[in-house]
């Protein structure tokens, strides 16, 4: 009797979240997967350990409310999928308010410890330099914003096309024990929280209107990292832009952006309202580190260090780590990729993560979770069901494939999730209490319905049915 053939492995080249999440999807659909990750042979700029899931930057996945925000709501869409990313989170949180922060070493360790043991995964340590070999005909890049040159070059070559680039800025991390807390208190903006803990979430170091025109003076006059030549033309992405770079747009830009006061009452000064606010997050489960919200940054290390202790607070604060700036890449993926995340070009590459135009940890988890899927559905001999534009793994894809493009020359720029991706919401709102729905009262009914039809379109898809949307 004839033996069936062994199933070929996918190869997933990148160990990031994104390709830590594809190929776990992949070995759990009951393919077996090779995953290539270059660290330790070669290093990145911004990577500081050899495990897998590195989280680079914050260690914030940022809201985790499903009803009322569609990065909670897409938090939610991973872990009904079966997502390493969220499950892992889930178990190394830190305290943040209505957040989703981790323990950054716990949790790659996590992620790394369940890839190491999934008997369909097979970890390779090694660059793959230039495109993969022809024999891998099943193949997802994610290999992020710090692709190695040699691949990105390859890549560039295939297409006909410049991929787009922009910076991606670090913020610094503090040492707890160095903060000034008669000076500084603990509270969540609004007090946003479940528990004491939670409302408790996040550091607070005032400003009064003298000190923020001194910080802001200082910040202006202060030496930034000199860029390469061929550097100096790469856009920021919108939503993380230097610290310095904001204030340069505006005296008050920081005061209406990671330095608002809103929301907020210093336990020491209850009467006195401050003009700003400098809040910082927890960073790792011990409490010992928390990160500068928003203070992502290119000024020269000396500098930082001399302007970040102008805080209330942070006077005599010492930083285990600074901030930094790194390069990031990404294609032109309305025009590159079909609707199944292939190259056009070459459709036996897939692409997942960062690399394909969304930003944000999460984003980048969530196209390498769809990425899998459909590499695993593909490998098993089944046609891939995209996820319906309703939900917000849907509204994603679709953004990247296609659903940006508003004219033929439009530019294509990263993207977070948010509900000006998904489609409008038709019918009466949720309105339990019979009241007439006004300004933000109907917005948050809104963004629950849309939320509760994601969901209930999402479980459709899960057992296999293609949900009809609203634009078909």
């Amino acid at each position: 009797m004839a033996q069936t053939p062994p199933i070929r492995p996918v190869h997933v080249v990148g160990g990031g979240l994104a390709g830590s999440e594809a190929a776990w999807q992949i070995a759990e659909a009951g393919a077996p997967v090779v995953l290539h990750e270059m660290r330790p042979e070669r290093g990145t700029p911004a990577h500081q350990t050899d495990a897998l899931a590195e989280l680079v930057c914050s260690n914030s996945f940022r809201s985790d409310d499903a009803e009322g925000n569609a990065v909670g709501l897409l938090h939610e869409e991973m872990r009904r999928c079966g997502s390493l990313i969220m499950r892992c989170a889930d178990a190394h949180q830190t305290p943040a308010g209505g957040a989703l922060a981790v323990d950054r070493d716990e949790f790659s360790g996590a992620v790394t410890a369940a890839l190491e043991a999934h008997p369909l995964v097979t970890i390779q340590r090694q660059e793959v330099a230039g495109l993969p070999p022809e024999d891998w005909d099943n193949v997802i890049l994610a290999t992020g914003p710090l692709t190695s040159p040699a691949l990105a070059e390859a890549v560039r070559a295939l297409t006909g096309a410049d991929s787009l680039a922009f910076f991606d800025a670090i913020a610094p991390i503090v040492h707890r024990d160095t903060v000034d807390m008669a000076v500084a208190w603990m509270q969540s903006r609004y007090d946003k929280g479940d528990t004491e803990e939670e409302r408790a979430a996040y550091i607070n170091c005032p400003m009064d209107k003298d000190q923020y025109e001194a910080f802001i003076d200082a910040l202006l006059a202060a030496p930034k990292a000199e860029f390469r030549e061929w550097e100096k033309d790469t856009p920021y992405f919108e939503g993380c832009l230097p610290i310095e770079v904001m204030a340069e747009r505006g005296r008050e830009t920081l005061r209406h952006g990671p330095m608002k006061p809103v929301g907020l009452t210093n336990s020491h000064k209850p009467d006195i309202k401050a003009y700003a606010i400098v809040q910082l997050r927890q960073d790792n489960s011990l409490g010992t580190l928390w990160n500068m919200v928003g203070f992502q940054t290119k000024l020269k290390y000396g500098a930082q260090t001399d302007i970040f202790r102008m805080i209330p607070g942070l006077e005599n604060a010492e930083f285990a780590r600074l901030g930094g700036v790194h390069r990031n890449t990404f294609l032109d993926s309305p025009r590159l990729l079909d609707g199944a995340l292939r190259l056009k070009a070459d459709p036996r590459l897939r692409f997942a993560g960062q690399v394909t135009g969304v930003e944000g940890y999460v984003e980048s988890a969530a196209i390498g979770l769809l990425a899998g899927r459909f590499a695993a559905a593909e490998r098993t001999g089944e046609e891939p069901i995209y996820p319906p534009r309703t939900t917000a793994l849907g509204a994603l894809r679709a953004h990247i494939t296609g659903g940006h493009l508003s004219a033929p020359d439009a530019p294509f720029q990263p993207m977070n999730v948010n509900f000006g991706l998904f489609p409008p919401h038709e019918g009466p709102l949720p309105n339990p209490e019979g009241k007439r729905l006004r300004g933000k009262e109907k917005t948050r009914a809104r963004k629950r319905a849309i939320s509760a039809r994601a969901l209930a379109d999402l479980a459709a898809w899960l057992d296999g049915q293609r949900v009809l949307e609203p634009a078909e």
